[in-house]
């Protein structure tokens, strides 16, 4: 199920993005610890963001956060990658920008 996230979500949204970097990027992992991605995704994220997610029952798969043509997050839980879920993602932020950019790491391959 696709829907927009609110703020009571984005806890969940942080952990999809701990998951997700940390298995893109394992030499970064534990860069922040977990209460610093639940207030970054709660205090900076949330406000500046439409943030959409993919839900499977009650749990988050999938995120995205963008504003203006810009993405700012878009991660997928380890599992759940090559199954359209960042596609589905990419689709709502399409829908709503002409033109999108997006940064990644270069050395993260599958990005």
């Amino acid at each position: 199920m696709l829907k927009k996230l609110d703020l009571a979500d984005m806890d969940a949204a942080a952990r999809v993005h701990r998951a997700a970097f940390d298995h893109a990027l394992p030499w970064l992992a534990g860069l922040h610890t977990p209460a610093e991605d639940r207030r970054f995704f709660r205090e900076r994220v949330f406000p500046a963001c439409a943030v959409w997610g993919i839900f499977e029952d009650t749990v988050v798969l999938g995120l995205i956060a963008f504003r203006d043509d810009w993405i700012d997050q878009l991660y997928v839980l380890p599992h759940a990658q090559g199954h359209g879920i960042g596609t589905e993602l990419l689709k709502v932020a399409q829908s709503s920008f002409a033109r999108l950019q997006l940064w990644t790491f270069q050395r993260n391959l599958r990005a």
